[in-house]
């Protein structure tokens, strides 16, 4: 089977007609344009967020404006509007869009324009540059049906020393040479270890396995804070379900009665097999089918949380 990843989604022909926000003004995508010099483009210099909008709300809007402040405070960079204008700014770009379900949003954040391609911040001229771009998307149903193939490349997750894991930067060379190995290996996405040899994440989700009625999942020390990797962490607790953060090594990968991955845009998604090993069954266990139903259930309460606040 050709190797696809867990972000391809059939093309939805109202995507060409979007309208895209650009700090402040709403663009037809073929006119959404940033300058050659900014710094995003130049350099990978800023921060960013994917956001999935059900019942025409952002799901777990306010972890994500949390991980976005605080990225922007690492690397000092001021977004230049407050968590209430970036919230009216998401819905006003909804409501243009006519946008209620089936829809994945990305808000982007650079450190703006530079006078010259040069890696300094200091020499940016203007403002932070923030896009919003929201297309009607949804994982491919029959990716998340068979589940995932995954890969173990030699690209590790660094020690936050070097690029700290937990920083989630337009800076993404590692994941994609991550990716890069995955698929040409013919799997899916690419399961990372950490600097010891533990298993610490995938290129673009976060990993879990399943063992004797147990969820495991990294550390998280190498790893992005996952919102729906924390959010299986709370429907477990919610459950009673034991849901452990250790390390691990791919030896008790390779035995475990289950795995998946987690994400915002498909949220629980089955892995099938790893480096050529069938996981369990190789197909979705009953473990991934009871937290894909709880995490529904989680999404379906943020998102009354959200309408009630809205009409508050």
């Amino acid at each position: 089977m050709m190797a696809t990843s867990i972000h391809d989604f059939h093309d939805d022909p109202r995507n060409a007609g979007i309208l895209i926000w650009i700090n402040g003004a709403l663009k037809p995508r073929a006119e959404a344009t940033v300058s050659v010099f900014d710094s995003g483009f130049v350099l990978g210099d800023g921060v960013w967020e994917g956001l999935r909008v059900v019942g025409g709300h952002p799901v777990f809007l306010d972890a994500h404006l949390d991980r976005l402040f605080e990225g922007a405070k690492a690397i000092a960079l001021d977004i230049g509007l407050d968590r209430a204008g970036l919230t009216r700014a998401i819905y006003d770009t909804l409501a243009a869009n006519g946008m209620q379900d089936g829809v994945h949003l990305r808000l982007m954040v650079t450190r703006g324009v530079k006078r010259t391609p040069y890696q300094d911040p200091r020499v940016c001229i203007g403002p932070a540059t923030v896009v919003i771009i929201p297309e009607f998307k949804i994982a491919k149903p029959e990716t998340v049906n068979a589940g995932l193939r995954l890969f173990t490349v030699h690209v590790r997750r660094g020690f936050p020393d070097v690029q700290d894991p937990k920083l989630n930067s337009h800076s993404k060379l590692n994941c994609i040479t991550a990716c890069i190995q995955a698929y040409t290996a013919g799997a899916d996405e690419a399961l990372m270890l950490d600097p010891h040899g533990f298993v610490a994440t995938c290129n673009s989700t976060h990993f879990f396995i399943v063992r004797r009625g147990e969820v495991w999942t990294s550390s998280g020390d190498y790893c992005l804070g996952g919102i729906t990797r924390a959010n299986v962490l709370r429907v477990c607790a919610e459950a009673g379900i034991v849901a452990r953060e250790k390390n691990f090594s791919l030896t008790e990968v390779y035995s475990a009665d289950e795995a998946f991955c987690t994400g915002t845009f498909a949220g629980v998604v089955p892995v099938r097999e790893i480096d050529g090993r069938a996981i369990g069954d190789g197909v979705p266990g009953p473990m991934v089918l009871r937290l894909q139903q709880l995490y529904r259930g989680l999404v379906e309460r943020d998102v009354m949380f959200r309408a009630g606040e809205r009409l508050a």
